[in-house]
């Protein structure tokens, strides 16, 4: 699903040059849920943000889902993540005015799918996540672990082959951050869906196959915490 080969980003700030990531080779198998973890400045989310396709590399290989990420255009990118990746962020994104299952729907407006279809994607995108019954709701008459609930069926709704998850648990209470792990673990086991999450919540490590550590851009030995096949 995954294979980055000697992949460096290297940012310009005036005249110096920050190495955010230096020299990266990394495989992951389809199917699995693996954290990126280390300090501020590791370069867990530029990472993730390479294997989304949301920046591109200074050098090396990007492939995901058996596309060569690295020498698309800005358009082909955009086309690659609306078919593949489903990115959840930490502070949800929802749009105010717009109800919960308007919400979910807004990656199916660039599908030529019709109003129904539509509709029926969101609200079943919701049923996954338990919040069918508050799909009419607006984002300020849900609870932040509901908003992230509804931003994760946003993220599935094209049914994706990779979600990747920058910080979800962070701006949760301890029972939501759980509630919001578990959901991301049963994208993974019940529907099969490779999960990728930067967090700095240890919670974590009970629920993902694999955590990965960095630290100041260097890839550090990862960790298997639990087989693919562990429920």
């Amino acid at each position: 699903m995954i294979d980055l080969r000697d992949v460096s980003r290297i940012y310009k700030r005036g005249a110096d040059e920050i190495h955010a990531l230096d020299q990266i080779s990394l495989s992951i198998d389809g199917g699995r849920f693996v954290a990126f973890m280390g300090p501020s400045g590791s370069g867990k989310s530029t990472l993730l943000h390479l294997i989304a396709g949301l920046d591109r590399p200074s050098s090396g290989t990007v492939r995901v889902a058996d596309r060569q990420l690295d020498p698309l255009s800005e358009d082909e990118l955009a086309t690659f993540r609306s078919q593949h990746v489903g990115i959840v962020f930490q502070f949800f994104n929802l749009i105010p005015v717009l109800s919960a299952r308007a919400n979910v729907e807004l990656p199916l407006l660039l599908t030529r799918l019709g109003k129904a279809e539509r509709r029926e994607r969101a609200l079943r995108a919701l049923r996954v996540v338990g919040l069918e019954a508050r799909a009419e709701h607006l984002p300020a008459e849900l609870s932040g672990g509901e908003q992230q609930r509804v931003a994760i069926a946003r993220a599935i709704v094209t049914d994706p082959d990779l979600v990747v998850a920058d910080e979800p648990t962070g701006d949760l209470d301890a029972r939501n951050a759980e509630a919001v792990l578990e959901l991301l673990r049963e994208l993974r086991t019940q529907f099969g869906k490779t999960v990728i999450m930067v967090t700095h919540d240890s919670r974590a490590e009970k629920y993902v196959d694999e955590v990965i550590h960095l630290d100041k851009g260097v890839l550090l030995e990862p960790r298997q915490v639990r087989s693919a096949e562990a429920p």
